[in-house]
């Protein structure tokens, strides 16, 4: 859930400051973590101060990760993974969740933050079919002219590309295009699955979003795009939806039944799965 860091005057990586929050560690702070500095929890104490209930972004995107994983490695039959921004390592990780239903499912995940990187090979040793690599998600030609994803991926066969709660970090407004050079690399049959923070374009929700962005992007992380419904769809170039669409995070195919209303900060992620014919 990583792969962007925010842009500061320093030799010191973003990974390994402690002074600089990192979006990795953020994550890792809102879902009760242990690989997180003050600078980091500061950045949600900071949101919370509009939002008291922010790190249900997080829980809200992971639990789409889980599901939409566990969908492509079941119902699909995918067996092959490229997680962009992989983030630090917690329970039920996309190499977790699609091994326990195919065991030879091969996963790359790609990532730029030290710490990440660090922890990632250690998790990862054991593990021949799953590989991290080291390359910026949001320069697709550096991730796609990688070495490793190559020799890992068979670029003939369909592939699920994750960008999971990673594109809302890039503030540039081409993610349309960025995705789009993405999904011409991938083969026909293959997935794309994407979690974004979101503008649901309603008076009360809409500045709620604006207020949650307006903290992220000016805390210690520096981004946080809270895009709207138009914007996010544009980042499925040429894709099918599978049903149910661009929808709430909670609402693409719950668990269970809903026992509780969903607070006004689960409103503002959506996630969406989609098919290149």
């Amino acid at each position: 859930m990583s792969g962007a860091t925010a842009s500061y005057p320093s030799s010191v990586p973003v990974g390994v400051d402690p002074s600089r929050a990192s979006i990795a560690r953020v994550y890792d702070a809102a879902l009760n973590g242990k690989d997180n500095y003050e600078i980091d929890r500061q950045v949600l104490a900071q949101v919370r101060t509009v939002a008291p209930q922010v790190n249900d972004l997080a829980w809200a995107n992971r639990d789409f990760l889980i599901r939409s994983c566990r969908f492509l490695a079941m119902q699909v039959g995918i067996e092959q993974f490229l997680d962009l921004g992989s983030g630090l390592p917690t329970a039920e990780n996309t190499h977790q969740v699609v091994q326990r239903v195919s065991p030879e499912a091969r996963v790359v995940y790609v990532d730029n933050d030290p710490v990440v990187l660090a922890h990632g090979r250690a998790l990862l040793e054991e593990n021949e079919l799953t590989h991290l690599v080291e390359a910026d998600i949001f320069d697709p030609q550096q991730v796609l002219g990688n070495e490793l994803v190559h020799r890992e991926l068979d670029f003939t066969r369909p592939i699920a590309l994750f960008q999971v709660g990673t594109l809302h970090h890039y503030l540039g407004d081409d993610t349309a295009e960025l995705m789009r050079t993405y999904v011409d690399a991938l083969p026909s049959g293959s997935y794309v699955s994407i979690a974004h923070f979101f503008d649901p374009e309603t008076e009360e929700l809409s500045e709620l979003a604006r207020q949650m962005e307006d903290k992220f992007v000016h805390s210690p992380m520096g981004s946080g795009r809270f895009r709207t419904r138009a914007e996010i769809e544009a980042m499925f170039p040429g894709l099918e939806m599978v049903e149910p669409g661009l929808v709430l995070c909670d609402d693409w195919w719950p668990d269970g039944p809903r026992m509780q209303p969903l607070n006004p900060v689960r409103r503002c992620i959506v996630g969406g799965v989609g098919r290149k014919p």
